[in-house]
């Protein structure tokens, strides 16, 4: 399923997984993925072939004068990256649309021939959160002593759609990988990548795994886009209401509400908003 380039021997990899998709809200696991990726050399690349539905994934088709120039196919590849001491394997790309349990074993197969030691999912869900308070991001992992003490994650149990990212994760995990995902909460009425989620992402990774990734530009991106969406709000009184509702129940709680009284703001806002709210 995958082609791989021979590297020399690396230095207590880990991999990071991010796709676009589901649980992709905000492009904050694909921009982390991207990020941290930046500049590095190809490791593995798998066979879109295989990986995906073209109807859905459709390549890009460009045109010079006239003249069919070329196709670019939709692609899951593996890049690496030496920080810190340490290689950084990330593999990024569109969510895959067929072989899911083959590609996760897949993945595993590599991670195990690489010699990965730990694993890092990313994304983002959307939520009812507000865009002028701190991300919050919502942890899950393959064993409970990898949880931090501070770590957000859900209680009991809960029963949601699964992503290719978690696909993988457990393949991997079953491999006796330690694993682990960082989710950002992004705020529901926001669209295109959130930039805070990424910096919140990276400057998670960059914890767990002991290294330090530069933020470059993303601080300076997430404080323009927060200057964007405060002048934005300012015309839309509708969306600004709710804003100021969620940042109540944030600052009341740490968190942002209960399931019940998230679910009935997105429903008003859902049921209240006009073609514009979405900023």
């Amino acid at each position: 399923m995958y082609h791989r380039t021979e590297v020399e021997p690396l230095v207590a990899p880990a991999l990071i997984v991010a796709f676009n998709g589901w649980v992709s809200a905000g492009g904050a696991g694909i921009a982390t993925a991207e990020h941290i990726a930046a500049g590095g050399v190809e490791v593995a690349r798998f066979d879109s072939d295989l990986l995906y539905d073209y109807r859905v994934n459709r390549p890009t088709l460009e045109f010079t004068e006239g003249i069919i120039d070329k196709i670019e196919w939709p692609e899951t590849r593996v890049r690496r990256r030496h920080i810190d001491g340490r290689d950084l394997l990330v593999l990024a790309g569109p969510e895959p649309n067929w072989h899911w349990r083959a590609f996760g074993e897949s993945v595993a197969d590599l991670a195990v021939e690489l010699g990965v030691v730990q694993h890092v999912s990313l994304g983002g869900i959307p939520w009812a959160a507000p865009h002028t308070r701190p991300t919050i991001v919502v942890t899950t992992s393959s064993r409970p002593d990898l949880l931090s003490d501070d770590a957000n994650f859900p209680a009991g149990m809960l029963r949601v759609p699964a992503s290719a990212a978690s696909v993988v994760e457990r393949a991997v995990a079953d491999r006796g990988i330690p694993t682990v995902g960082f989710w950002a909460r992004v705020p529901h009425y926001v669209a295109g990548v959130y930039h805070p989620a990424v910096v919140t992402l990276v400057e998670r990774v960059s914890r767990y795994l002991g290294v330090d990734l530069p933020l470059a530009d993303l601080v300076q991106s997430a404080t323009d886009q927060r200057r964007h969406l405060d002048m934005a709000l300012a015309d839309q009184a509708n969306v600004k209401e709710i804003v100021s509702h969620l940042e109540e129940l944030y600052d009341a709680s740490g968190e942002v509400a209960s399931g019940e009284e998230i679910a009935a703001e997105i429903e008003r806002y859902l049921r209240d908003r006009t073609p514009d709210d979405e900023l």
